[in-house]
């Protein structure tokens, strides 16, 4: 039954997640073997390091638990026998959230976040944690205590980061979909250079509880998926606030229905890349992206975004301040042991005065007037995941990678990333509330512009 039309174990791994859920519901393929499939394959790509715990036995436990649920006929649920994986700052019940920190992985959770909630909920299987940069500190997963993840689709190069492993274990088929969070890039960065669709929601759409705090104003649970569609059906079965949680960041509505036609939008393109630092090869790719994604629109508006009106390299930088000092407020002495490029990052906002962080935080209220403006002039903005192709393993990390990704992170608005040749990406960026929006656009440019899986 597991090898029937071609649906083996070892295939539908590599599977999209709306796939994966095909093969399952007319018994082609049951979860205990998909489970077994992706756990031999994390066993066998150790040298990877997308891991810093697996549940082998947990997996197996729920997978087989949704075997019977099926063969019995009761109910099931969305995600029914799916294997998952879960970044290492996501709280999952009986598992170490480690922050990528040596010393934590004693600590056990004694609840799911709000998020893996819903996911076991669903019928998920979680099959462990993934790693990620030093305390969410970085963009390339670099990691001193569990390994720098490696990328399994462009060998030699950055996985990105932070949520290096869960872009990693998507991208290798150690698992159908991958949670992460996405504070200033972190999951549409490792998206793009490993050949997925990353998509960072609304600020306040999904719940944070339960997740490791590294900037509030900016934090959001975002997904790796290996198609826009799964990404949809994973919003979808996430978002919504949690009654029980004090998060002052939640929103008190629901996001929008996609209300316009895809034929009829006004999309802003960013034209001055070059001038923006932006790598020649990322800049081709992107503008065969768009060139091939013109139908979709009812007109293309060519918009210039300079550093000197956003100034977004002083903001991300103003941004990093603050989220090195709410992580030393949320965890300080768990990040007192970690790596010297930890300690250093941390020293520095140690050093700044109150009146610095003041500043920083008017600036970032300052970027976010200036952002959701720019929705005045069109519906949607469009530009490069990254400045530059995933850097070489072992490089000094680039200052820039997260300058378009911080763009829409620091104004709370969704931003959906689709894989584009050679490790770079092209990003939706609208404003807050056009999650679905970005989704029903982004299903038909994936289907138009050359997007590669593996």
């Amino acid at each position: 039954m597991d090898d029937i039309d071609g649906y083996a174990p070892e295939r539908l791994r590599h599977a999209p997640l709306t796939c994966v859920l095909h093969a399952l519901a007319l018994g082609r393929c049951s979860s205990e073997a998909l489970t077994a499939a992706c756990l031999d394959a994390i066993a066998a790509d150790r040298d990877l390091n997308a891991w810093t715990w697996v549940d082998a036995q947990g997996a197996f436990a729920a997978a087989r638990a949704s075997d019977a649920r099926r063969a019995e006929g009761r109910p099931l649920g969305r995600l029914d026998g799916v294997p998952m994986a879960i970044k290492d700052n996501i709280d999952v019940a009986g598992m170490p959230t480690s922050l990528g920190l040596a010393g934590r992985e004693v600590v056990l959770a004694r609840h799911d976040a709000a998020v893996v909630d819903r996911l076991r909920g669903a019928g998920a299987v979680l099959l462990g944690k993934t790693n990620l940069d030093e305390a969410v500190l970085g963009t390339i997963g670099r990691n001193p205590n569990f390994g720098n993840v490696g990328n399994p689709i462009h060998a030699s190069r950055s996985a990105g980061g932070s949520s290096a492993g869960s872009a990693a274990a998507v991208a290798a088929g150690h698992a159908i979909a991958a949670l992460g969070t996405d504070t200033m890039g972190s999951v549409r960065i490792p998206a793009a250079f490993c050949g997925l669709v990353g998509l960072k929601p609304t600020l306040g759409e999904l719940p944070i509880t339960g997740v490791a705090p590294a900037l509030r104003r900016a934090d959001v649970v975002g997904t790796l998926t290996r198609t826009v569609e799964d990404a949809g059906l994973l919003l979808a079965l996430l978002a919504g606030r949690d009654t029980g949680a004090t998060d002052p960041w939640q929103l008190r509505l629901p996001f929008a229905p996609p209300d316009w036609a895809p034929g009829e939008l006004v999309a802003g393109v960013v034209t001055d890349l070059a001038g923006l630092g932006t790598d020649a090869e990322v800049v081709a790719a992107f503008q065969r992206a768009i060139e091939a994604s013109v139908p979709a629109f009812g007109e293309i508006q060519p918009v210039t975004l300079e550093l000197a009106p956003l100034e977004l390299a002083h903001v991300r930088r103003a941004a990093l301040l603050l989220m090195e000092a709410e992580i030393l407020a949320a965890h300080g002495e768990g990040v007192a042991h970690g790596s010297e490029r930890l300690r250093k990052l941390l020293d520095y906002a140690r050093r700044k005065s109150a009146v610095d962080y003041a500043q920083a935080d008017r600036l970032l209220d300052l970027h976010v007037t200036r952002v959701r403006g720019l929705f005045e002039r069109f519906d949607v903005l469009l530009l490069p995941t990254v400045p530059l192709p995933p850097p070489a393993l072992g490089c000094e990390e680039p200052a820039s990678l997260a300058d378009f990704t911080a763009l829409a992170s620091l104004a709370g608005c969704p931003a959906l990333s689709l894989p584009l040749p050679g490790g770079s990406g092209l990003q939706l960026v609208g404003p807050p509330g056009s999650d679905l929006r970005l989704l029903e656009l982004g299903e038909i440019l994936q289907a138009m512009i050359d997007c590669p899986t593996e």
